[in-house]
């Protein structure tokens, strides 16, 4: 089939070449042109049929393909015909006046060369030569006659023609005689003309009756009038010639007009069609790639080498597969590390003993793992789904609820509190931190996550070894004043054996010991008792920043001492127990001012933190040190012989109580700085 097609082309352009030259033979075929001329003619058209068909050819094999690919919906089609349609409008239009107007002028032109007006004066130069010849023959035969007949002399004749007339009398038939001398030998006269080198001779023959023989007359003619004479039969000649090409002329400069414009045409034609396809082709290739691309293949590249647009978008697009195949890999690999993470995560959040719960934006719990239902007693498709305030009030506890209800409408980076939730009837004290999950980049907010441990336990055996201790200090500042009661005791007893006469002074003085010494230990069971009753927390709205300045302003009126009070703009109200907050503020300042011996300077400075206020109180003292700190806030630890040791221990624990922390740390260049952070929820 492939074979066929080319072969059926070439014979239909073999029997349109065939067609057109019988054409062409047909209008040329005049009497007065040659064979050569018409294989010349012949030739041209035949030449400028084929370069016409040759171009008609690729055309059509462009337009074939088109076609093809309109049928099929191939890319780019519609962008190809609309620019062939364009390319045809705007050549044919010009071309179609060019032929018009070219082959009206060039027929115009045509028909003026081979005018009558034009051939007229050849035709009547050349009827006036002949007649001058015939003329000038008949005056020669005349004066033939006249010279047989003797009318004239040769003489009288000589002075009319001068030495251009010559006669001449033949008795017989001379060498070398023409057919014009030989027939006047036979009786007939006659004339004829001889071309010389240098002249024309016009000869005339007639019989000399008197005398017997021939007389011949030669006339002769001036070279330069017979060149003229000929050069005007020449032209015409040519001229006769040259309109005999009238008609295969007007054919050819039509045809060869025609073929220009078609040529043209064809031309514009192919040219849109290779420029559409210089267009089209990297584009139809642009689409097969981003179908690939599409399909999710990313290995594909454009190769088509262009240096216009076309070739800045084909290798824009390389370079957008390149980067969308190194995305994509870096995705997979993000994936699979975050598959990876994902794995370990759930996998440490299985095994894990905190409880962790992970809310959304709308409130609903999307994840909560083993250890949170565990210690919540619940099962996981009980609590999936659910939105937090429906299993805040499952759990029934006022100390979630309230923390709940703290942080609700507001932004939370981090808050901590220790809870007591009841499950089932049994009391458990929870430690839960809430915070807000973001993303990385664009810190939008992801949900909530909420962490909490189990410390009920931790909490009995913090109890079991701080009653220990209490109890083991206790037991010492007991044994304290157990001891001189002892010796006091048996002092008397032994004065009293003995009857000592300095019994009364001994006995007063034992007594008073004795009696001093109980005193001490009422005292110390009156401050255990009330370390043992601290009253529970009252919270209410505080504007922290009067409060920190009335424990300040206490001790304004020491001489030596100076109290420096900075406190960050904006301070929010937050929910305390005022009383309870200032009793510690009063004992960390009493305490560094015992501490430096009532002389020094105590600054207090207060910031914002996030969402925890933080107050700093820094000394200028002795400082603590290390081993000291440790014990601090341990009851009944203490660096003063007159103190009980319980001071800190109650400011920690109110503290503590509000979820907050009370630190220690070093001062630069000397002192002690006690740094309380209270949450602002």
């Amino acid at each position: 089939m492939k074979v066929i097609k080319p072969l059926i082309i070439i014979f239909c352009l073999l029997f349109a070449v065939i067609i057109l030259t019988i054409v062409e033979f047909y209008f040329i075929k005049l009497p007065s042109v040659d064979i050569t001329t018409r294989l010349l003619l012949t030739g041209i058209l035949t030449f400028n049929t084929l370069a016409l068909l040759t171009l008609m050819f690729f055309v059509g094999k462009n337009l074939f393909r088109l076609c093809s690919e309109r049928q099929h919906r191939i890319l780019g089609y519609k962008f190809r015909t609309k620019l062939m349609a364009i390319f045809v409008i705007l050549t044919l239009i010009p071309s179609a006046f060019l032929f018009i107007a070219a082959s009206g002028l060039a027929t115009n032109y045509i028909n003026r060369i081979f005018s009558p007006q034009i051939k007229e004066p050849f035709k009547k130069s050349v009827e006036l030569a002949r007649a001058f010849y015939d003329v000038e023959r008949e005056r020669v035969l005349k004066i033939a006659k006249l010279e047989a007949q003797k009318t004239a002399s040769y003489r009288e004749l000589k002075q009319i023609y001068g030495n251009s007339l010559l006669v001449t009398h033949y008795s017989s038939l001379p060498t070398n005689a023409t057919d014009t001398i030989k027939d006047a030998f036979n009786g007939k006269e006659g004339t004829e003309i001889i071309s010389k080198e240098n002249e024309d001779v016009i000869r005339a023959a007639v019989p000399n009756h008197l005398k017997g023989g021939v007389v011949v007359v030669e006339f002769l003619l001036p070279r330069t009038f017979s060149e003229k004479t000929e050069k005007i039969q020449t032209l015409y000649e040519d001229y006769l010639k040259l309109e005999s090409f009238k008609e295969p002329l007007r054919l050819n400069y039509t045809l060869i007009l025609g073929f220009l414009t078609l040529l043209i045409v064809f031309t514009g034609l192919w040219v849109s069609l290779k420029i559409s396809q210089g267009i089209t082709i990297p584009i139809q290739s642009l689409a097969m790639a981003t179908e690939k691309v599409a399909s999710g293949d990313l290995n594909v590249q454009v190769n088509v080498k262009s240096e216009d647009e076309v070739g800045l978008l084909i290798n824009s697009f390389n370079q957008m597969v390149n980067q969308l195949k190194e995305s994509k890999n870096s995705l997979e690999h993000a994936y699979m590390e975050s598959y990876r993470r994902r794995l370990y995560l759930e996998n440490i959040l299985e095994n894990i003993n905190s409880g962790v719960i992970f809310l959304d934006n709308t409130g609903s719990i999307l994840t909560i793992n083993r250890s949170a239902c565990s210690i919540l007693n619940i099962s996981q498709e009980e609590v999936i789904g659910r939105n937090y305030k429906e299993f805040i009030s499952s759990l029934h506890s006022e100390d979630l609820s309230s923390m709940v209800k703290d942080i609700e409408g507001r932004e939370i980076h981090g808050i901590k509190r220790e809870v007591k939730i009841n499950i089932n009837g049994k009391m458990l004290t929870l430690i839960v931190y809430i915070s807000g999950i973001r993303e990385s980049f664009t810190s939008r907010s992801l949900g909530m996550l909420v962490v909490f441990d189990d410390i009920t336990d931790i909490i009995q055996a913090q109890k079991v070894i701080t009653w220990q201790e209490i109890a083991r200090r206790l037991a010492h500042e007991i044994k304290n004043p157990l001891t001189p009661i002892k010796l006091s005791t048996e002092r008397l007893i032994k004065k009293w054996q003995q009857k000592d006469h300095d019994f009364d002074d001994v006995f007063k003085k034992s007594t008073n010991t004795i009696i001093r010494e109980v005193e001490s230990l009422k005292r110390l069971v009156d401050v255990f008792s009330r370390y043992g009753r601290m009253p529970e927390l009252t919270k209410a709205p505080t504007n922290l920043t009067e409060l920190i300045d009335d424990a300040a302003s206490l001790y304004k009126g020491f001489k030596d001492l100076r109290i420096n009070v900075v406190i960050q703009d904006k301070i929010p109200i937050v929910n305390i127990d005022p009383e309870q907050i200032k009793r510690v503020l009063i004992n960390i300042i009493d305490n560094a001012i015992k501490a430096m011996d009532n002389t020094g300077a105590i600054d207090i400075y207060v910031r914002i933190d996030e969402n925890r206020i933080i107050i700093d109180i820094a000394d200028t003292g002795p400082g603590i040190s290390n081993e000291e700190k440790e014990k601090l806030f341990i009851p009944y630890f203490s660096k003063r012989k007159d103190g009980t040791g319980l001071g800190l221990a109650i400011a920690h624990k109110i503290i503590s109580d509000h979820g907050g922390k009370i630190l220690v740390r070093d001062n630069n260049p000397k002192g002690s700085i006690f740094t309380v952070e209270i949450p602002i929820a």
